[in-house]
């Protein structure tokens, strides 16, 4: 009977501890199913304590709708020309998130949307069945779109 309470006690306070570990931290895919986005530590701190990057598109198309190698995509909808050239995997696709008193949300972020080319005000949390949950927007929180995320890998 010990044996089984130290068991039990013992799950009990490594179910937490893992699932706090994981928080946003980690490889998602995009709701859209087209990308793999790496949400990690900022390299250059002035970014924020989070950013996210894409490390892989699934089954690319080019604006002619033909499939194209994913290493070879490029950012060709960006609103600055000088940034149209540039590769699609290893950009950043969101930066500058405050954390807020809950570890898994942050808030006053900006997040890129390769689609259209254009920046949007974001806020990211994790939500209790495991999503990750992008809210970008223009102005208010309340005028913008969500979009939940499935995680791939810690």
């Amino acid at each position: 009977m010990t044996r089984w309470l130290l068991v039990a006690a013992l799950s009990l306070v490594a179910a937490p501890a893992f699932a706090q570990s994981a928080g946003v931290m980690g490889t998602w895919l995009t709701a859209s199913g087209a990308a793999r986005v790496k949400v990690a530590p900022c390299s250059d701190p002035a970014s924020g304590p989070l950013c996210g990057t894409v490390v892989a598109l699934v089954d690319p198309k080019g604006p002619d709708g033909k499939a194209v190698a994913p290493d070879a995509v490029t950012d060709s909808r960006n609103g600055n020309p000088a940034l149209r050239n540039r590769k699609v995997i290893g950009m950043p696709l969101f930066w500058g998130f405050k954390p807020t008193s809950d570890p898994n949300t942050f808030e006053g972020g900006q997040i890129y949307n390769g689609e259209n080319g254009k920046t949007y005000s974001a806020n990211i949390s994790l939500q209790p069945d495991g999503k990750l949950r992008l809210r970008g927007y223009v102005g208010s929180p309340m005028l913008g779109e969500t979009q939940l995320w499935t995680r791939v890998s810690q």
